[in-house]
């Protein structure tokens, strides 16, 4: 009896054939796009058909970064992928790994192929890359002379600053002549000592921007002393000029937002640091006014004349000091004196006599105050007031003093 196989043995046989084709496992093919759906859960699925047969194809998720593009029906594309078999349901389909539109497939492989080589060169290495210097007098411009990119260029750059000088060289950016234009320009640039360099166009497919990918605009690139952005296409877009070129820009507008400094805002912040400073510089003069005038008051203290002027200040502070203490004494003496001129005009012999006394004395001039001292008969002198009398005595009389008990 012959060998009967489950449906699962079938399947898995056939997959494993298909595994083991070496072509089939990475392959190339061509064909319309139809019956496209994006799944939520991020896969593509869509059919590959052309006038004789038809191919289911899934795209994963994960592989979403090998599409450049958001796919539509009708859409003539070149897949490549790996065809294998889905075991449960029998079929098989194509799993895709990247999807470019006809006629770029093969100028994607050059891409990747150039890439690689100039990659192994050393032209895309950090190393080699020139910054761009933030304040610039010069732009060069290689472009087309006409189109949205230029006046893109020229609208931003002399908006952000009105005084930057624009020199363009009008090259050609699409075609078999424009590798060698593109260079030309790049050369002619550098000799004029540009500052920085814009070398791009607007966008467009893969064949368009096909100049930026040749080797010897590369080359050019990478050789040329002045700082150059790499503005090609939309954001989306890339080309080997943008990872040679020192730095790469999205669009052509962006490349003169990046090259061209915003004027107004440079001249704000030179006006907030001239205001800064003005304001330092003023509170530093008002701190060094003020220590100099301290200094000056010190030195006028420990100068010569500065203490010649303090010592006589304090004499002059002593001597009216002395002069209201000897008013002070004159005036306390006067007090006194004025006193003792009281009392001895009490005691004063002629105050004495003003008030009825006399004053007797001897023949001798001695004062009679004992009337045993003198005879009768004897000349006496009484003193009185306005005068004196010369008188003898007739008579004396003794008087008796009391006893004490």
């Amino acid at each position: 009896m012959k060998n009967v196989y489950t449906v699962a043995q079938v399947n898995g046989y056939i997959k494993n054939m298909f595994t083991q084709d070496f072509l089939l496992q990475s392959i190339l093919v061509k064909g319309e796009v139809s019956n496209c759906k994006y799944h939520s859960s991020g896969h593509i699925y869509f059919t590959l058909k052309d006038g004789k047969g038809a191919i289911a194809c899934v795209m994963f998720a994960g592989n979403r970064s090998g599409l450049k593009f958001h796919m539509q029906e009708g859409q003539q594309v070149v897949v490549g992928g790996t065809i294998d078999v889905f075991e449960r349901d029998g079929r098989y389909q194509l799993y895709a790994k990247s999807i470019t539109l006809d006629g770029a497939g093969q100028l994607y492989e050059r891409f990747e192929q150039l890439k690689r080589e100039l990659a192994e060169q050393g032209l895309f290495a950090p190393e080699y890359k020139q910054p761009i210097p933030r304040f610039i007098r010069t732009l060069g411009v290689v472009t087309a002379p006409t189109g949205a990119a230029v006046r893109d260029i020229i609208n931003i750059a002399t908006r952000r600053n009105p005084y930057v000088q624009i020199i363009l060289y009008p090259a050609i950016v699409q075609g078999e002549q424009a590798p060698a234009s593109i260079v030309n320009g790049i050369r002619a640039l550098e000799r004029c000592k540009v500052d920085v360099m814009i070398v791009g166009r607007g966008g467009g497919s893969i064949e368009d921007l096909w100049a930026f990918n040749e080797e010897i605009v590369a080359q050019a690139i990478f050789d040329c002393s002045v700082p150059i952005i790499s503005a090609v296409g939309h954001e989306t877009d890339t080309t080997i000029a943008d990872f040679v070129a020192d730095l790469r820009a999205p669009t052509p507008s962006a490349g003169a937002e990046l090259a061209v400094y915003d004027y107004s805002v440079v001249q704000t912040q030179l006006d907030e640091l001239a205001l800064r400073y003005t304001r330092r510089m003023k509170q530093q003069i008002a701190s060094a006014r003020m220590r100099l005038s301290n200094d000056q008051i010190r030195l006028s203290h420990l100068s010569p004349a500065g203490q010649i002027r303090e010592k006589r200040s304090y004499l002059v502070s002593l001597e009216e000091k002395l002069e209201r203490q000897m008013q002070e004494k004159l005036r306390e003496r006067r007090y006194q004196v004025s006193l003792y001129a009281e009392k001895l005009k009490g005691l004063s012999p002629l105050e004495k006599l003003s008030q009825g006394f006399s004053h007797v004395a001897d023949a001798e001039g001695r004062t009679v105050t004992d009337v045993n001292r003198i005879q009768v008969g004897e000349l006496v002198t009484i003193h009185v007031k306005n005068g004196r009398i010369v008188a003898q005595v007739k008579e004396k009389e003794e008087w008796t003093q009391p006893k004490k008990n």
